[in-house]
């Protein structure tokens, strides 16, 4: 696992206060900021969700550190390297325009019951201390089950935006679901949106 801390002052809009937006917006990576290639270690390949530069760039406009946490099974599984992850994460940097603030991953298969493997909180917390901001400030966006169980864990916030493999239970049970990733942001920064919540 492995996380890139924030740049000097990264946070300083919401230590300042920051009227109620998050202490900093946490995304899955595949299916919600990269269109899902399984077990890519190839830059070439990836490919901006719809609204993600607009999603990242509106946060950025107001002072949100922005960050990835995201389980790669596939370093645990022999089918991807470190390295390989750290390149794909650096063309999903270059995409967005610049590097984001912080990039946490967990290596580990399910079976070796770590704690930083969503839905456990350890990668949303570990992005939280990089960032110096306090987990239960945070917002973790993503499309399945685990990323909002991982928000839950770590007392932070969680908003799903659904793909087609996110189970229909999964967004019965999420707090908060956007249609759309840039809508996902607007919710969480206070702007109309289409949400829903659970009844």
């Amino acid at each position: 696992m492995d996380a890139r801390t924030a740049r000097a002052g990264g946070g300083g809009a919401q230590e300042r206060g920051g009227g109620g937006l998050p202490a900093a917006v946490l995304f899955d990576r595949d299916d919600t900021l990269v269109v899902d290639v399984p077990y890519n270690g190839d830059p070439e390949r990836v490919r901006l969700m719809p609204g993600a530069r607009a999603a990242v760039r509106l946060l950025r406009a107001r002072g949100v550190p922005v960050g990835v946490v995201s389980n790669q099974s596939g370093i645990g599984r022999g089918l991807l390297t470190e390295a390989q992850v750290r390149e794909v994460n650096a063309r999903v940097d270059a995409l967005l325009g610049r590097p984001l603030d912080v990039w946490v991953h967990c290596p580990h298969v399910p079976e070796d019951g770590c704690a930083c493997r969503k839905p456990a909180p350890g990668l949303v917390l570990r992005a939280a201390r990089a960032l110096g901001v306090a987990a239960e400030r945070c917002v973790v966006i993503g499309d399945i089950g685990a990323d909002m169980g991982a928000a839950r864990a770590a007392g932070a916030r969680g908003v799903l935006v659904p793909t087609t493999r996110t189970l229909p239970a999964e967004v019965a049970e999420a707090p908060d679901v956007c249609r759309d990733l840039l809508g996902a942001v607007r919710h969480v920064l206070g702007h109309p949106s289409t949400v829903r919540r659970p009844l």
